[in-house]
């Protein structure tokens, strides 16, 4: 008995450390279970797809399961950071990483794809979602009645672009879809399908959607991994300068959008999500908003020395750009926007923006 919770403690403790301290698969913080076969701190979420894994992963609870010393020993050696540089050496920078919140199946893929599969120990050249072309049957929600029908999508990188088709191929695509404002993002309750993936683009300003299903997992993550890797080398040749990685240091770097429409500035923590991580109200000059050109004094430590500072009834904004270009191309958009009256609906919008901070 004494042993049994001597063993306990140690992994209470090894689960504490900070490289432990989350979970090994989607960041969940505080892992209860272990998978003493890859030698993994994982949530009670991500262990039910471990438990699928029989033959890879094995799950065991750090609190109530019994472990002997020589499986607690293996966890002392292994661990989540070991376990990560090794699994994950070579994850595509498009490649989306779940987090807690996300649907099932876009964790279960990616546990599947590192430690069933395997796809990012090695340096490949091209896996199926790289291939620069992607087409298959996906199943597509109808406008008029609402039913799915089966219908063939191609992705190619060649010309930018996503298409789809009716029965007839022979009389050319049903629609085809621009690259540049293409985004995709699962939404299982919204379709009614644990696979639904919600496709976004813009046609004249507008927003479209196309709601679409596959009844194998791992084929719709490729579908939403390969829209985020044409989106990535599209986004590469439009905007060669950009990096990849986030700027460390005290600006965070983050990909905007305006939409002069809603009177919205949205902004992204990369270029390739789908969902923003907040929204910003442009209202006209007579309610208190104004843009102007600035290189502010808190930003030295900067190497982006173009400001642009947004000023709001409520707070000021401040943004750099890269180049002179781009902070006069963002103040004229800006102004453009201030300088239009606002509507009836604005004023809704802009209670709805200030009731999400």
């Amino acid at each position: 008995m004494a042993n049994r919770e001597k063993n306990k403690k140690t992994l209470l403790e090894l689960a504490k450390l900070p490289e432990n301290s989350c979970c090994a698969d989607c960041g969940a913080a505080d892992p209860d279970w272990a998978s003493y076969t890859l030698g993994i701190f994982v949530c009670l979420n991500c262990s039910g797809t471990h438990r699928n894994l029989s033959t890879i992963s094995r799950i065991k609870s750090i609190r109530l399961d019994f472990w002997d010393d020589e499986l607690v020993q293996f966890m002392k050696s292994n661990g989540n950071r070991a376990a990560k540089n090794f699994y994950e050496k070579y994850v595509p920078v498009f490649y989306y990483q779940p987090q807690p919140d996300d649907c099932e199946v876009l964790r279960e893929q990616w546990i599947r794809a590192k430690y069933e599969r395997k796809e990012f120990t090695e340096e490949k050249t091209e896996r199926p979602y790289t291939a620069g072309v992607y087409e298959g049957m996906l199943w597509k929600k109808g406008k008029d009645n609402g039913q799915f029908l089966e219908r063939k999508f191609v992705l190619s990188v060649h010309d930018f672009t996503l298409k789809y088709y009716k029965e007839d191929e022979s009389k050319g695509p049903k629609a085809t879809i621009s690259v540049k404002g293409l985004n995709a993002t699962f939404q299982p309750e919204k379709i009614g399908h644990a696979h639904g993936l919600q496709i976004t683009y813009s046609v004249d300003d507008h927003t479209r959607n196309l709601f679409v299903y596959h009844k194998n997992g791992w084929e719709i993550v490729n579908w939403f991994n390969a829209i985020r890797a044409i989106r990535h080398v599209y986004l590469k040749t439009a905007f060669p300068t950009a990096s990849d990685g986030d700027q460390r240091e005290p600006f965070k770097k983050r990909w905007f959008i305006l939409d002069s429409l809603d009177r919205k500035l949205l902004y992204f923590k990369t270029q390739l999500d789908a969902i923003e991580l907040g929204v910003v109200f442009i209202g006209s000059e007579n309610h208190g908003y104004s843009v102007r050109e600035c290189v502010p004094k808190g930003t030295r430590g900067n190497k982006w020395k173009c400001g642009v500072i947004v000023e709001t009834p409520d707070r000021q904004f401040v943004f750099m750009c890269e180049q002179e270009r781009d902070q006069r191309e963002w103040v004229e958009a800006l102004k453009t926007v201030i300088s239009k009256p606002m509507m009836p609906q604005d004023y809704t919008t802009e209670a709805n923006i200030r009731r999400r901070r």
